[in-house]
């Protein structure tokens, strides 16, 4: 059941004694504090009694109802105010996880989401949702998954979508990939190609877990070879520069910005190089509050994800 829950309700639960010593010792009256706090006034006298004697040293001395704290209560006031400011700090956040206009959300990624994807999400999300805050992690696929089931991740943008009872997918678009090749090689001026059509090539390819290595494998598998790697990466950046630099060539998700100078890219007519990108989430565990309005901001996107 969700409760409602504000930063006074999470600081009475967590310190309500330190609390109390903190108002009694700013007000240096029992009545006051007491009206303060909205307490009785004889539950903040035995409260206060009862620290003292569990601390083993008086920190007030007693004038009627009017109190003045000893050396050692002036000593304890200021790290209990101290104490109180983080714990307040504390309160704020979890405060923000469950009315959803605060708190943290931890968001995992592939690294090849990590150039544009993921930046663009993150910028968008802030505009409209200035309050809550990112945890950014990165990974390849079968660790994105762990990270979701262990409760490490609320979130991850991964392919390809798990069919685990664990977890929920929600598809989000297919991400196009293209052959890269460099600007004087011989197929650049083809329209497009058959990705059979650089079987005797190197291939600049992703490192093993990488989900796209996975797809990219098969699809190779399809054309009928299997490719010569050259250099393996974790991220579409560094494989398209050196593809520019001539090394070899590859698949690379279509970019908004399009190829850097000394690359090409090229449609590939078959087999089909597309793949499913989705936002993952455990049935296991609830979602927090921030991280549901990510979700919901993330389906909600009119522009498309990802560049075609």
């Amino acid at each position: 059941m969700d409760v409602e829950m504000d930063e006074d309700t999470v600081l009475a639960a967590l310190a309500p004694r330190l609390r109390w010593f903190v108002a009694v010792g700013r007000a240096e009256h029992v009545t006051h504090a007491a009206d303060d706090l909205g307490v009785p006034q004889s539950t903040l006298s035995r409260g206060i009694a009862r620290l003292e004697a569990e601390i083993g040293t008086p920190l007030f001395a007693r004038s009627g109802r009017s109190v003045r704290l000893t050396r050692e209560g002036r000593a304890l006031l200021r790290h209990a105010e101290r104490a109180l400011a983080e714990l307040a700090t504390g309160a704020h956040e979890l405060a923000g996880d469950v009315d959803g206009v605060r708190g943290r959300v931890t968001l995992a990624f592939l690294p090849t989401l990590g150039t544009e994807v993921v930046p663009r999400l993150v910028r968008e999300f802030r505009a409209v949702r200035p309050g809550i805050r990112f945890d950014l992690l990165q990974a390849p696929h079968h660790t994105l998954l762990q990270w979701v089931r262990e409760g490490d991740a609320d979130l991850a943008l991964t392919s390809p979508l798990p069919d685990e009872a664990a977890f929920a997918a929600d598809p989000l678009g297919e991400e196009e990939l293209r052959l890269a090749v460099p600007a004087d090689h011989p197929l650049a001026a083809a329209p497009a190609v058959a990705l059979g059509d650089a079987a005797g090539e190197r291939f600049v390819g992703y490192l093993p877990g990488n989900g796209l290595r996975a797809s990219i494998d098969r699809w190779c598998r399809e054309a009928g070879f299997t490719p010569r790697l050259a250099f393996e990466s974790a991220d579409s950046a560094t494989v398209r520069g050196f593809v520019g630099a001539g090394l070899g060539v590859a698949l690379v998700p279509v970019s908004h910005h399009g190829p850097p100078p000394g690359v090409v890219e090229l449609p590939v007519t078959s087999p089909r190089t597309v793949r499913v990108i989705g936002l993952v989430r455990s049935r296991e565990r609830r979602t927090g509050a921030p991280a549901r309005a990510l979700r919901e901001f993330v389906l909600g996107r009119s522009a498309p994800l990802f560049a075609t």
